[in-house]
């Protein structure tokens, strides 16, 4: 009897144990599968960044209303899928958001101009912003 009891308790042991493994696989299954999901956001989204800067310098030299408002449109869904645009104009230098491109005459580690805006995602870098920085010299 003893022994069939000691049996019992193990085996239950095994059991609670095998489960507890079970629902730690299913969250990382799960885990993966949401990173796996941010992944290929991210990528597609700095995909869909390059063509945002065509349609900036293009806007540039045209100047037209509509492509205006399809660039506004196209922020507004990068904003609506939690992109947004790192501020960089007349801040100081931050080697974390920030590629510094070029050293010119300016206020000493204060950008100057950006060539090329940033981005993050839900709070991470997907691009720095290219930037040229002040060298101190007016």
């Amino acid at each position: 009897m003893k022994n069939s009891i000691k049996q019992v308790t193990e085996l239950e042991a095994k059991w609670k144990r095998a489960v507890a493994d079970y629902r730690n696989l299913e969250r990382r299954v799960n885990d993966q599968q949401q990173a796996l999901v941010k992944f290929a956001n991210a990528m597609l989204i700095e995909k869909l960044l390059a063509i945002g800067d065509d349609l900036e310098r293009a806007n540039d030299h045209l100047k037209d209303t509509g492509l205006k408002l399809i660039i506004e449109r196209f922020k507004n869904i990068l904003k609506s899928e939690g992109v947004d645009m790192i501020e960089t104009q007349d801040k100081e230098f931050d080697p974390q958001v920030m590629e510094c491109v070029d050293m010119i005459a300016g206020a000493k580690n204060q950008v100057v101009k950006v060539t090329l805006p940033g981005y993050t995602l839900n709070g991470k870098v997907l691009r720095p912003a290219k930037v040229l920085v002040g060298k101190g010299g007016r």
